[in-house]
C-alpha cells in the first residue's frame, strides 16, 4: 500500500512537470519568440560578415566564431554552394565558419537580406516548436586589385528550434522559451 501511494504521488508530480514543460506558446509570447529568432539570425549575419572580412584580426574572428557557434543546436550543419557546381556540401557549423575565415580572396563581402519566416512554428511531439526562416545571401569575393572574382546569390533556409527550459534563480525554478538555430540548407544558388 505504501509503495502504491508513493508511486501515485510520483506519477502526479511527473504529470504536473510534463504539463509545465509542454506548455503551448501564447500569442504574445510567440511574437516575442519570433522576434528573438529573427534577431539571432541577424546576429549570425553580422558574425558571418565579420568572420569573412579579411580585415578582421585572427583572434577577433575566432572569438566571433565562438559566439556564432553558441547560436546553434549541437550537430547543426551549414550548406555551401557555388554557381559552378551543382552539388551542395554541408559542414558542421564551426568548420563552416573556419573555412569562411580562410577563403582564398583578398576581400570578401557577405550580405544577408530578405530575412523572413516562411513556415510558422509547429509543435513537435516532444514539445519543441520548429520553424524555418529564409534568407538571401549575396557573396562577393575580390582579388588584390579589388576586382570582383566571384559573386553569387544563395537562398537559404534556417531551421529554428524553440524549447521550453528551466533555470534556477534564487532557489526558484523559472521556465523560459529558448531559441536555437539548426541546419542551414541551400535552396538555390544563382548569379546576381
Amino acid at each position: 500500500m505504501f509503495r502504491t501511494t508513493i508511486f501515485f504521488i510520483a506519477l502526479f508530480f511527473v504529470s504536473i512537470a510534463n504539463q509545465a514543460i509542454s506548455q503551448d506558446i501564447s500569442p504574445d509570447r510567440k511574437q516575442a519568440i519570433d522576434s528573438l529568432a529573427l534577431e539571432k539570425v541577424r546576429d549570425l549575419s553580422k558574425y558571418i560578415s565579420l568572420i569573412g572580412d579579411k580585415k578582421t584580426e585572427f583572434s577577433e574572428a575566432n572569438r566571433v566564431i565562438d559566439r556564432a557557434v553558441e547560436l546553434f543546436m549541437d550537430g547543426s550543419e551549414v550548406g555551401v554552394s557555388s554557381i559552378y557546381k551543382p552539388e551542395v556540401n554541408y559542414y558542421p557549423v564551426r568548420e563552416y565558419l573556419e573555412r569562411l575565415m580562410r577563403l582564398n580572396y583578398d576581400k570578401v563581402d557577405i550580405e544577408w537580406y530578405k530575412i523572413q519566416y516562411v513556415s510558422d512554428l509547429e509543435k513537435q511531439p516532444d514539445g519543441t516548436y520548429v520553424g524555418v526562416i529564409t534568407v538571401f545571401q549575396k557573396f562577393s569575393g575580390y582579388d588584390k586589385e579589388g576586382n570582383l572574382v566571384y559573386q553569387d546569390v544563395t537562398k537559404k533556409d534556417i531551421t529554428v528550434y524553440v524549447k521550453r527550459k528551466e533555470t534556477q534563480i534564487g532557489g526558484r525554478l523559472i521556465g523560459f522559451w529558448d531559441v536555437m538555430l539548426g541546419d542551414i540548407r541551400v535552396k538555390e544558388t544563382a548569379k546576381p
